[in-house]
């Protein structure tokens, strides 16, 4: 199998390092196989790529879409590298409200699985970072929500402390909102 699997501290989330092959030509791995993946676990079917490219400092997020649009998203980084944020909020989770970050570096290849019912962000640590995600539902404006990336409760420790954010995500709710507006939409994220 050319790609390992490891299952993170919250339940849903997995980490996958693809096997490289390099030689004196460069380097070639597989990214995704379909086959490889649902014996892991994952077994969405992806429908839509997305590619952000941003400057060091950059935070985007932390997003989502709720059903009957909720996606999941594989997310590895071409250039530069990230600080990948994924929180739980799913309703009933016993992780619900916490977050996990892992850091996706070009040179590693890695990539992180954020299954449906999580809002994920990032935080670029280089200029021109590139970072590509395939999405297992298309993108739908009324199914869009958001947590504010700096909430107090959920106090993410990111890297950098010289932050870029957009007008859009300073004003996303916070996650007591986040969460009042959840229950009051009923359903799963």
């Amino acid at each position: 199998m050319p790609f390992h699997f490891e299952h993170l501290d919250i339940p849903g989330l997995i980490l996958v390092e693809p096997r490289a092959f390099e030689d004196e030509r460069g380097v070639f791995l597989e990214t995704y196989k379909e086959s490889d993946f649902r014996a892991a676990g994952i077994a969405e079917r992806f429908v839509q790529d997305n590619v952000s490219v941003s400057s060091r400092g950059v935070v985007r997020g932390l997003h989502m879409q709720v059903a009957p649009s909720a996606q999941g998203k594989l997310v590895s980084v071409a250039t530069g590298s990230v600080f990948d944020v994924a929180v739980d909020v799913r309703p009933g989770s016993d992780s619900y409200g916490r977050w996990q970050a892992v850091e996706l570096r070009a040179g590693d290849h890695r990539a992180l699985y954020i299954p449906p019912g999580f809002a994920h962000g990032f935080q670029a640590l280089e200029d021109d970072t590139r970072l590509s995600y395939k999405c297992t539902a298309e993108y739908d404006r009324a199914a869009e929500r958001g947590i504010r990336w700096d909430d107090g409760e959920l106090a993410i420790t990111w890297p950098l402390s010289e932050v870029l954010v957009s007008e859009k995500d300073r004003e996303l709710p916070g996650f007591a909102a986040f969460r009042a507006a959840q229950a009051t939409e009923g359903g799963p994220a």
